[in-house]
This record gives structure tokens, C-alpha cells and sequence, in this order.
């Protein structure tokens, strides 16, 4: 089996990244699985949802050859794997940028004249990591858990029909160390393929 990884990050160096190689290591623990990884950042994506993006959308112009090529990596992984810093209580504007302008109409979803939305990821399953500062009683108490997985398991990956696996926020002060983030994206990472 096959996962994608996309990690959302500026500093090669960061925990961020360090949790993405701990899954990939996770998940190729069991030699007939492999892993790539998409460094958004090292990799110059560019966010902006544009013209040509929304005529896309609308089903007027060819969906851009960049996204083309985005969604021919998604479209060859047996699960997709989303690794990223919280910013604001959410993903970072590259992470949704890549979203806004990979997930489109007619290749994720399709509106039907009649106003159905059709949803056509129902074969990807979906793990989402979020690295945070807060403490899990302080999303709590903000109701900030309960958004995050509204916005995004239910806003984006349920309305395209991808099943979220796993949505798992991993906080400083719960794992204390960084070890302790490692430590258990490992543990995420071996049971991307369960």
C-alpha cells in the first residue's frame, strides 16, 4: 500500500517535519508499504486559489497542470496523510490553499445540475496530524476540538466522500517532549494501513 504524506511547514528542521518522517517510518516498518512524502513549502506550491482555478470550478477551462499533477499523487495513494502546525486553531493558508485548488469540482466532488453533490473520494482514507501548543483542555473548553474536526473532517474530507481514519491533535502539554511527539507518530504511522 501506498500513502501520501503532505506536510505543511517552512523549517525543514521542525517538529513538523520530524512527526512526517516518524509516520512514514511508522507505516514502512511493514515492507510492503511505502510513502511519499510532499514538502508544500520546499516545493514552492502555490496556494492562490486564481482565474483559472475558479473557470476549473466552474467547468469552463481545464483544471490547471499543477493540480493535474497533485491529484495524480493523491490518486495513486491507498491513504492520504495531512501533517501540519496549528495555526489559529486550524491549518496553516498553505495546507488550505493546496486543498482549496486540489479538491475540485468534478474530480473530489461534482455539483449535478440538480444541485446533488456527488462525492467522489469514498476509496481515500484520510489521517490527520495537527502538532499545537494549547493544552486539550483548553480546546475543550473554546470548544476549538470540536471545530477543528467540523471544518476539517466534516467540511472537506466528508463532503468529498474520504473517510477520515484518524484526526489526532498532538499537544505539547500532553506528550511533554518531543520524543513524545515521535514517539507517537510511530505509533500513528504503523496503523495508517489497519
Amino acid at each position: 500500500m501506498h500513502a501520501l504524506i503532505v506536510v505543511s511547514h517552512p523549517d525543514t528542521h521542525s517538529l513538523t517535519h520530524s512527526v512526517a518522517a516518524a509516520v512514514a517510518k511508522g507505516i514502512t516498518a511493514q515492507s510492503q508499504h511505502t510513502v511519499e512524502i510532499v514538502d508544500l513549502h520546499a516545493e514552492g506550491f502555490n496556494p492562490t486559489f486564481n482565474a483559472q482555478d475558479f473557470a476549473a470550478f466552474r467547468l469552463t477551462a481545464p483544471v490547471p497542470a499543477d493540480i493535474v499533477a497533485e491529484q495524480a499523487r493523491i490518486d495513486k495513494a491507498d491513504a492520504l496523510v495531512l501533517v501540519f502546525p496549528v495555526y489559529w486553531w486550524s491549518m496553516p493558508a498553505l495546507l488550505k490553499g493546496w486543498i482549496d485548488r486540489v479538491f475540485t469540482n468534478g474530480w473530489a466532488y461534482e455539483e449535478t445540475a440538480e444541485g446533488e453533490i456527488v462525492k467522489k473520494l469514498g476509496h481515500l482514507p484520510v489521517h490527520i496530524i495537527g502538532l499545537g501548543a494549547a493544552s486539550q483542555g483548553a480546546y475543550d473548553r473554546h470548544g476549538f476540538t470540536a471545530a477543528f474536526n467540523a471544518q476539517i473532517a466534516h467540511g472537506i474530507f466528508d463532503y468529498c466522500g474520504a473517510q477520515v481514519k484518524a484526526s489526532e491533535l498532538l499537544l505539547l502539554s500532553e506528550l511533554g517532549s518531543g520524543k513524545a511527539y515521535l514517539d507517537k507518530a510511530l505509533t500513528l504511522g504503523n496503523k495508517v494501513f489497519e
